[in-house]
């Protein structure tokens, strides 16, 4: 499902921290009916892949961010092993106007990967911005999350990132490789109890 040839001909940028993107990192005759069987999320916050029903073409594209060619692939890149890391997917499908505000990630992640899955984008704001500080206008490059992009980066002090204010749909999966298994656990318990939390 994923276009490993392309991901490893994809150069690494350095600046302002480790990261690439590619605007369309599925096989394309994969690609429609991910977009069509996305699921369906009407509320803010991410949501374990546990907790919601998937298509048998998600739980294969989850066989392939979880294989030995896509972990070579990033362990090779990033000069980060995370051949035998615990991984975690979670999805989002509804940005909240509060959501996107710049922030690094937990040093519990090594890599953060997120594929968008939204079948055009026309809004001017919602786009990913990697930023070259914790200010949203200190731009080194802003990604429009239109269906098969992805963005890959390692987990720095630095890795700044966000997307100006949107209400609405947004559909993207993250895929982190985290340093431990209790960084695994305990994420994905704050993400079961926020999703519950939501729904009452």
């Amino acid at each position: 499902m994923i276009n490993i040839d392309l991901l490893n001909k994809t150069p690494l940028k350095t600046e302002p921290f480790p990261y690439f993107s590619i605007e369309q990192s599925m096989l394309e005759d994969k690609l429609p009916q991910l977009i069509k069987e996305f699921p369906s999320i009407a509320r803010g916050g991410s949501f374990n892949k546990e907790d919601l029903e998937l298509s048998d073409n998600y739980e294969a594209l989850h066989q392939a961010l979880d294989s030995v060619d896509f972990r070579q692939a990033l362990s090779e890149k990033f000069n980060v092993n995370v051949m035998t890391s615990p991984i975690m997917l979670t999805y989002r499908g509804f940005s909240r106007s509060k959501d996107g505000r710049v922030h690094t990630d937990s040093k519990t992640k090594l890599l953060t990967i997120l594929i968008y899955f939204n079948e055009d984008w026309t809004a001017e704001t919602g786009k990913l911005r990697i930023l070259n500080s914790d200010n949203m206008d200190d731009i080194a490059e802003e990604v429009n999350p239109t269906a098969g992009c992805m963005i890959a980066f390692k987990v720095t002090d630095n890795c700044w990132h966000g997307y100006p204010s949107f209400e609405g749909t947004r559909n993207a999966i993250q895929v982190n490789f985290l340093a431990s298994e209790a960084a695994s656990k305990k994420h994905k318990f704050f993400h079961k109890m926020s999703a519950k939390l939501k729904s009452l």
